[in-house]
């Protein structure tokens, strides 16, 4: 079986965590977010991919080679421009074939069962694409579709507004398409699936089928949203995995928790899993770590330090007596003593926290800022040297 997955764009609502990287190599579980996708998707029977590149394509390209590690073949497809979500599946019709394949997005995290949902397509047969759908609570940021009994869409609205949600049957923008439906897609153009084709199939009278999947999804498009995608990976946390050399005094430690090798903890610490560690991390004496944590690599906590339900990656210094809630903190920075990093907060690549400082909640702070002691940030902190754009 074949997949499609999309790695095209720039990742701005995601800014500052996307300077250095492009959106699906965001690290969930300190792994990113397009590895975990690869492993899902070969153990789903895709071993197949084509992978459709943009923004810092080179990186992902690196990152994944030819797929052989995850029991795959992987090729890829650059962009030049934008050319949408249908239009990039188009760019890549050379290496798809004449056979049915899915489509995902790059900054999907899920454990859906896909090989079911491609199954369903083979085996309905009337209609070109089967788009996947699942029930939310609120799917203003999302397409919506009506569909009956005999799973065909009838209707279909992209972010619909008050008075206008139909129904909670969210897209996914996971389809599964036959090869016919490149008859539909111009070449070259800037092309999207729901505003362009989908109106297209309806108005020529094509069918469209909806298929509903069930179990956790979600596209990684903000920091809210990254946020809840690593919480409920760390849900799925079964045991404790030691990996490696791991030193502890006399810590409290209750898993699950994921540790990799050459780990320290000190003297009268509780960590209360589930937690994810990364390998060379040191952590002191009296510290708190509450559940759905994720630490990095080469990562130091200092003494005294509290870190609640927040993501750190690699080389990260938080200083003693800081306070962490609900952080996502990028490589690189140094936060100084007696600090709190209200929740929500964001700090870029190499940053720099001064000591007695308070971020408040949901403020960004781009890369390569230095904040100084006893500040207090109420507002985002732009860096001018790094665009939006």
């Amino acid at each position: 079986m074949k997949a499609c997955i999309m790695c095209g764009g720039k990742g701005t609502r995601l800014h500052p965590l996307t300077f250095e990287r492009p959106k699906p190599s965001i690290p969930v579980l300190n792994k990113p977010i397009l590895t975990h996708l690869i492993e899902h998707l070969s153990k789903e029977g895709f071993t197949e991919i084509v992978v459709t590149l943009g923004y810092m394509g080179h990186m992902i390209e690196e990152q994944l080679g030819d797929g052989r590690m995850f029991g795959v073949h992987i090729n890829y497809v650059y962009e030049h421009k934008k050319l949408g979500t249908a239009g990039s599946v188009k760019n890549a019709e050379h290496l798809l074939g004449n056979e049915p394949f899915i489509v995902l997005s790059g900054d999907h995290v899920l454990n859906l069962n896909l090989r079911e949902m491609f199954r369903f397509h083979e085996t309905t047969g009337d209609s070109m694409i089967t788009i996947g759908l699942l029930s939310i609570d609120d799917p203003r940021e999302f397409g919506i579709a009506d569909m009956d009994v005999n799973n065909k869409v009838h209707r279909f609205l992209e972010k619909p507004d008050s008075g206008e949600i139909f129904s909670n049957l969210a897209s996914t923008g996971i389809y599964v398409c036959d090869p016919e439906i490149f008859n539909y897609i111009p070449e070259d153009t800037q092309y999207d699936f729901a505003k362009d084709v989908f109106p297209k199939l309806m108005s020529s009278g094509k069918d469209i089928s909806g298929f509903l999947v069930y179990g956790e999804w979600t596209d990684v498009g903000n920091p809210a949203a990254y946020r809840a995608a690593q919480r409920w990976m760390l849900a799925s946390l079964t045991g404790t995995s030691i990996m490696g050399r791991f030193n502890t005094k006399n810590a409290r430690i209750s898993g699950p928790l994921k540790i990799d090798n050459n780990v320290t903890i000190g003297s009268n610490s509780s960590l209360v899993g589930p937690i994810v560690i990364g390998e060379n991390t040191e952590i002191g004496d009296n510290v708190l770590i509450s559940p759905y944590t994720v630490i990095g690599s080469n990562c130091v906590i200092e003494n005294n330090a509290r870190i609640f339900s927040s993501y750190i990656f690699n080389n990260v210094k938080i200083g003693q007596n800081t306070n962490a809630s609900g952080a996502v903190i990028d490589n690189d920075v140094s936060v100084g003593q007696n600090t709190s990093l209200e929740n929500g907060t964001v700090l870029g690549a190499k940053v720099t926290i001064g000591d007695n400082a308070t971020i408040h909640s949901n403020v960004k702070i781009w890369p390569e800022i230095d904040v100084s002691d006893s500040e207090n940030v109420t507002t985002s902190l732009i860096n001018p040297e790094y665009h939006e754009s």
